[in-house]
């Protein structure tokens, strides 16, 4: 089980950089953005290219943070028993929902949008919008993103598998287990 968390803390390593990667998206996107109204109220001038690399960024922002916020658990949940009833008992939820929902959710998503990125990837597809950018990188985003939520997925059934054995004490409340 110690190879499994170390596995577990390598992907929550990773998890944590992307989604500092993420928090950066949305500086720029909002740069961009203000540069981009700037420029076409100032200036009388837009570019479709500066629009679209706003919606990639936005991608980005989601897809690589996604993974950050499952392992911080902060993800949106509807709570109408979970936070009075016992920590195992919450463990045993959340392993429900990562085993039975997201694994095979992220799974399929994964596996449906890759097809797409290689396409895109292989013909070089273009927006079709004047002065449009490449799409692939962006389309990109989505199989590594569902990959990279499968993966933190992981690491979470490890975590609290590792917690019912008592090998580390996790608070299902807040992202880190206190070991």
């Amino acid at each position: 089980m110690h190879g499994w968390l170390k596995f577990s803390n390598a992907i929550d390593w990773i998890s944590e950089h992307l989604g500092t990667l993420a928090a950066w998206t949305v500086l720029f996107a909002a740069v961009i953005s203000a540069g981009n109204a700037f420029v076409r109220y100032g200036m009388d001038f837009s570019s479709n290219g500066w629009l679209e690399i706003q919606w990639y960024l936005f991608a980005a922002t989601v897809m690589l943070g996604a993974p950050m916020v499952l392992k911080r658990n902060e993800h949106v949940r509807v709570d109408l028993i979970y936070g009075s009833i016992s920590s195992k008992i919450q463990v045993y939820i959340d392993l429900f929902g990562l085993v039975i929902l997201l694994l095979p959710v992220m799974a399929f998503m994964a596996w449906l949008s890759f097809p797409l990125f290689l396409k895109m990837f292989i013909s070089g597809e273009v927006s079709s919008n004047a002065g449009g950018l490449v799409r692939w990188p962006a389309m990109m985003l989505l199989p590594f993103g569902f990959f990279w939520v499968f993966l933190q997925g992981l690491s979470e059934i490890i975590k609290r598998l590792a917690h019912l054995k008592g090998l580390i004490v996790m608070d299902t409340h807040y992202e880190k287990p206190v070991q």
